[in-house]
């Protein structure tokens, strides 16, 4: 285990600290070589709030309270960056706390767009900063081992990975009128880079992921932590055509964007991958509400959050494997992913376990089959650009909001 001095303590500012930032944070704070000492959130009620949650947990309350992130970047004192904002900020924060010299720890998925995603995967590199991407997943133990056994080759062929999520705890968000902006929010601010627009609650705080101006649903959500194992299985990164299909079947009246049913399918070389997602229903494959299938010739492995197992193939009557009964995992996954962050901070290595460039292709990937999907055609990909289909590429770069620009790195 890496020791700390004194000297070594990690002085962090988080950028966003309702929901997932507050969570990443409170996993930092288990540590005693890290400390608090800047919060960023354009709530006043929500940074009140976290500042008191900081305090119960160490005593007192971070020095520097901020609405504007420019402002917690400018702090020299800062050491480490936590992003906990919605998806269409990543790439702005991200890229001004690099330049800065700051290490970040970034929330999934770093990116709305493929540009994005490769300009932060360049500014990492450029400065040389130690970033770990919020796919803790990559930390718990139980899905490194599933890989291990598919690399073993006892599947068999594969020739499908099957990759789902059934969230029947997510529910349908009604139409609401638009409203004054709450006492104490910058929204303009909170909009940053995205279209101008009247402040909605159904935008604001955690329904933002349903809305294609800041985020790309279910897909993006948790599809770059599932999709992610698929591609880290395989051992693939960019698939040659996309397609998909889908829409608001469950709940065509209410206020998301995103679709609620989604399959997409992504072609490789010998295999498929399938991702296949619903909101407000928990049926998802195998008696889970998610997960992966690697379906080979011999058996399928199946592993969620829970565990992993294999189910072998019977075919005419006939065994082609032994079963391996589930092996649970240790629900340990943001904790080790912290201590992993800070064990290569520590030692300067740039290899965490959810690096920038595992982060970037992920978030890639699962854009990809957004833009399938919102175009309604079978794209074909080289790595870089759609080869059939120039109407496609017109999602890969963004467009933001006056006066908020694409960084340059």
């Amino acid at each position: 285990m890496t020791r700390f001095q004194a000297s070594d303590r990690i002085r962090i500012g988080v950028i966003g600290c309702n929901g997932q930032g507050w969570s990443d944070l409170s996993a930092f704070l288990e540590y005693p070589q890290t400390e608090c000492i800047a919060l960023c959130d354009v709530d006043e009620t929500v940074l009140n709030r976290r500042a008191s949650n900081v305090e119960k947990i160490r005593g007192k309350k971070p020095a520097n309270l901020y609405k504007d992130w420019r402002k917690l970047i400018d702090n020299k004192d800062i050491d480490l960056v936590i992003i906990g904002t919605p998806d269409h900020w990543h790439c702005l924060q991200m890229v001004a706390a690099c330049e800065a010299g700051k290490d970040v720890y970034c929330e999934k998925p770093i990116g709305r767009t493929i540009e994005e995603c490769n300009l932060m995967v360049k500014a990492a590199e450029k400065y040389k900063r130690v970033v770990q991407v919020g796919q803790w997943q990559r930390s718990d133990p139980h899905w490194q081992d599933a890989v291990n056994f598919i690399n073993s080759g006892k599947l068999g062929k594969i020739r499908l990975v099957r990759v789902f999520s059934y969230q029947g705890w997510c529910p349908s968000i009604p139409v609401l009128p638009d409203e004054p902006v709450p006492a104490g929010v910058d929204y303009d601010m909170w909009l940053g880079p995205a279209t101008k627009r009247p402040f909605n609650r159904n935008r604001f705080h955690f329904t933002f992921r349903w809305f294609w101006d800041y985020a790309g649903g279910l897909m993006t959500d948790w599809g770059v932590h599932l999709l992610d194992y698929a591609l880290f299985g395989m051992n693939v990164t960019a698939p040659k055509s996309i397609m998909a299909m889908g829409g608001k079947y469950g709940y065509p009246d209410d206020a998301c964007e995103t679709p609620d049913s989604l399959q997409t399918i992504y072609e490789f070389n010998g295999f498929n991958v399938l991702w296949d997602h619903a909101i407000g229903i928990d049926d998802g494959a195998y008696g889970r509400n998610h997960g992966l299938g690697f379906v080979g010739e011999n058996g399928t492995l199946v592993v969620d959050r829970g565990g992993w197992e294999v189910i072998p193939e019977k075919v005419n009557g006939k065994i082609r494997m032994e079963a391996v009964p589930l092996k649970k995992g240790t629900n340990q996954g943001l904790k080790n992913h912290v201590k992993n962050h800070l064990d290569c901070i520590a030692s300067r290595n740039p290899n965490t376990n959810a690096s920038i460039q595992i982060g970037a292709h992920i978030a890639k990937f699962s854009a990809l089959g957004n833009i399938a999907y919102r175009t309604g055609k079978k794209l074909v990909w080289n790595g870089t650009k759609f080869t059939n289909d120039t109407e496609a590429n017109n999602y890969l770069v963004p467009s933001y909001r006056d006066p908020w620009k694409l960084p340059k790195v």
